[in-house]
Order: C-alpha cells, then sequence, then structure tokens
C-alpha cells in the first residue's frame, strides 16, 4: 500500500465518516469555553488501532487510563481519560473498510479557521486528505499533511479550546509534542504560516554535538517543539511525549511494557535538554515517548505549559 493510500485511510478514521453519510457528534473539548480560542495549541491526540482490548489493557496497565465508547457514533470511538479528564480517543481500525494497518498516534493542533488553514495547507504545498468535517459539537477538523509528509489534524473547536493547564503534568499525562522533519527552517516557516507561533532557537549538546531545537510559542506559551528528525531513513512525523515524575519510574513503567504486550523501542536515555526520555510500542504498533522533566529553566522553558 502505497503512503497516500495508507494517509488517506487515516484521514477517514480521524473524520469518523467511513465513507458514510451519517452525521458526526462528537463532545466538546471544553464544556466552559473558558480557553477561549488558543491557535497552535496541541488540543487532542486520536489513537487509531488494529487491537483495541489489548490497547486498552496496556494504557490502563501502565497509566492507569480509562476507556468510554461513545454511542453517538456507533461505538467506534472512544474517550481516553486520565485522572477523570479527557485526554484523547481511540479508533478501532478493524472497524473501518480498509484490512491496511494505519495504527498510530496523530496530533490534533487547534487553528482559529480550519478552511483558511487547509487552503494554507495546499498553496504552501502539503496535502489536504480530508477537507473540514463536521464533528458536531466538537467543531471541524481536517487531515492534512505538511509539504514534508508529517501527518497533523487541525481543529477548529466550536465551543473554544481547552484553558491551559498549570506547569505539572501527572504521570500519564500528555505532557509535549515534537514535529520530527528533514529541513527544520522550512517546517518551521509552514507552521507559522498555520498558527500565530513565535519562534525560540536553544541548542543542546549530545555525545559532544550541538543539536538545534526550535521551541514554537502562542498566547505567550511554548506548544511544540521542531527538530531534526532522530531516526534515520524514517518519514517526518509528530512525536507525543507522556509525563513521568521519575527515572525510577519511568524504569517501572518500562519493565511492565512487555508483559502487557508493547515493546520497548528504547530504553531510558539521559536528554540533552533536559530529564530522561524512552520511546515505546504498545500493543497496535502505535509509537509513544516518555519524558522526566528535572525541575529549573529547561522544564519552564518547554514543558511548563501543560498541554491540557
Amino acid at each position: 500500500m502505497t503512503i497516500q493510500n495508507r494517509i488517506c485511510l487515516l484521514a477517514v478514521a480521524l473524520s469518523l465518516t467511513a465513507c458514510s453519510t451519517t452525521s458526526i457528534d462528537l463532545p466538546a473539548l471544553t464544556t466552559s469555553g473558558q480557553g477561549g480560542n488558543l491557535p497552535g495549541k496541541v488540543v487532542w491526540h486520536d489513537l487509531i488501532s488494529d487491537a483495541p482490548d489489548e490497547t486498552r489493557a496496556f494504557y490502563a496497565g501502565l497509566f492507569d487510563w480509562e476507556f468510554r465508547s461513545l454511542d453517538s457514533v456507533g461505538g467506534n470511538y472512544e474517550i481516553i481519560s486520565h485522572n477523570g479528564e479527557a485526554i484523547g480517543g481511540m479508533v478501532d481500525q478493524n472497524r473501518l473498510p480498509s484490512t491496511a494497518d494505519i495504527s498510530q498516534w496523530v496530533v490534533i493542533l487547534a487553528v482559529a479557521d480550519v478552511a483558511a488553514a487547509t487552503d494554507t495547507v495546499a498553496a504552501a504545498g502539503g496535502t489536504v486528505f480530508t477537507p473540514p468535517t463536521s464533528l458536531g459539537s466538537r467543531g471541524e477538523i481536517a487531515v492534512v499533511a505538511d509539504p514534508q509528509g508529517a501527518i497533523v489534524a487541525l481543529l477548529q473547536t466550536g465551543g473554544g479550546d481547552p484553558a491551559d493547564a498549570g506547569a505539572a503534568v501527572a504521570t500519564g499525562g500528555f505532557l509535549w509534542s515534537e514535529l520530527w522533519t528533514a529541513n527544520v527552517d522550512s517546517a518551521t516557516r509552514f507552521y507559522q504560516q498555520i498558527a500565530p507561533y513565535t519562534l525560540e532557537e536553544l541548542t543542546f549538546n549530545a555525545q559532544g554535538s550541538n543539536v538545534p531545537y526550535r521551541v514554537l510559542s502562542a498566547q505567550g506559551r511554548p506548544r511544540v517543539g521542531v527538530r531534526s528528525n532522530p531516526v534515520p531513513d524514517s518519514s517526518p512525523r509528530w512525536q507525543s511525549y507522556l509525563s513521568v515524575e521519575s527515572l525510577g519510574a519511568m524504569e517501572a513503567i518500562l519493565a511492565r511494557v512487555p508483559e502487557l504486550g508493547g515493546s520497548v523501542l528504547m530504553i531510558a536515555t539521559e536528554r540533552p535538554e533536559g530529564g530522561y526520555v524512552s520511546v515505546i510500542e504498545d500493543p497496535s504498533g502505535a509509537v509513544i515517548a516518555l519524558q522526566t522533566w528535572p525541575a529549573g529553566p529547561a522544564r519552564q522553558t518547554i514543558a511548563g505549559k501543560g498541554e491540557h
């Protein structure tokens, strides 16, 4: 299967239309609208899984996540909650009209005007796989690839974006999202057309080499990172991180990953910008990173914004 067909199927999954003309109504991301409009913020994460039962057990076992099916979309969308707060959704890939494996995590960025944003994507050389599609109370979503091929969903919420949380993110909560890209300069310019990002350039020392790192901020808060792709011969992608309170907690989590049906792709490793990072694969094959952060400037600069 070509990468384009794979992305098109992902677009179907995220829009939840599955070639149906039935209207979709997902819950709003906030009931109060207190956050207002926060374009450029990562407001949600969707997981496409070809092993939903094993996936539920995996994340529940590692992070005490809870899953609740929505009857309003035929049961093929589940709200993922952590400590009583909704943080993401899951779609059962097996109930989609395809046998292709598209299991993965997808970052969803808030935009002020999804129609204008998709026009910008197309004009800049990106690809619009799903044009703005209504999700009812949630708003309108579009699935796109940036000019270098990284997949991202754009959401114009119906009732406002979730308000920014405090600096602390509990273990198992979404901490940060990074774009791993082939051309950092080009990617930065592109996303600054999508959202009102300001740029901060940082440099970290990794094994004697300087590693450029960019932080894109909006509304005075760090929102996402941009760096050159650290995985050789892999396609550009968005990578999300879950918070872990300490190295000891991370090692305990990694020890449980295999018994819960997942794989450890990278053991706990000290990160030049601070803390420790590891990368795991859940039973569906979707990849997520784990990150600890020390107290001090690095935490305040990069992770102190709280995605949710």
